[in-house]
């Protein structure tokens, strides 16, 4: 799939089929995160990766209720952002590098055929400190963003997300 059709046919994918995501494959989604820009080169960011079914549940638990796709997903993605790694004279980078990863990973698990949906964590505090707690995070580790990923169970419709109206040429 070429990159253009790759990125404008992804879709959120919550409901997934009852089988494992290949150790390869896992390679490959977290290469494509590794593999995005970052300030500075930092490289900021960090991944546990979860296949343990209760402590997917328990994820699930803390980053909400909308984050239901983490008890039937093969597997999560837990995206952090590594304080001690962050651009020093702008920190506050980690968290579009953290993005950057996790967009990356959510194109390539669908260039792969596997399924995935972005779960918010940050800036919601309780859902930070769940998830720092649950891990026995060091402070300076800090939860960014949820993947759930399976293969799909049912492929939701894509509609297309161009808007004429939020695009200005040369002025407001």
């Amino acid at each position: 799939m070429d990159a253009i059709q790759n990125i404008l046919t992804r879709t959120s994918v919550r409901r997934f089929e009852d089988r494992p995501i290949a150790k390869e494959t896992i390679h490959t989604i977290l290469e494509a995160g590794m593999s995005g820009p970052s300030c500075k080169n930092a490289r900021d960011w960090q991944f546990i990766v979860i296949q343990d079914r209760q402590t997917l549940e328990q994820i699930a638990q803390i980053n909400s209720p909308t984050a239901g796709a983490l008890k039937h997903a093969a597997l999560g993605i837990l995206v952090l952002g590594d304080l001690e790694q962050a651009f020093a004279s702008e920190p506050d980078y980690w968290i579009i590098d953290a993005s950057i990863a996790a967009q990356n990973m959510l194109l390539a698990a669908h260039a792969l055929g596997v399924g995935a949906v972005w779960l918010g964590t940050w800036p919601r505090k309780s859902r930070v400190e769940g998830l720092q707690k649950l891990f026995n995070l060091p402070d300076s580790i800090i939860p960014h963003s949820l993947l759930a990923l399976g293969y799909p169970a049912e492929q939701p419709k894509r509609r297309g997300f161009y808007e004429e109206g939020k695009v200005h040429f040369d002025k407001w």
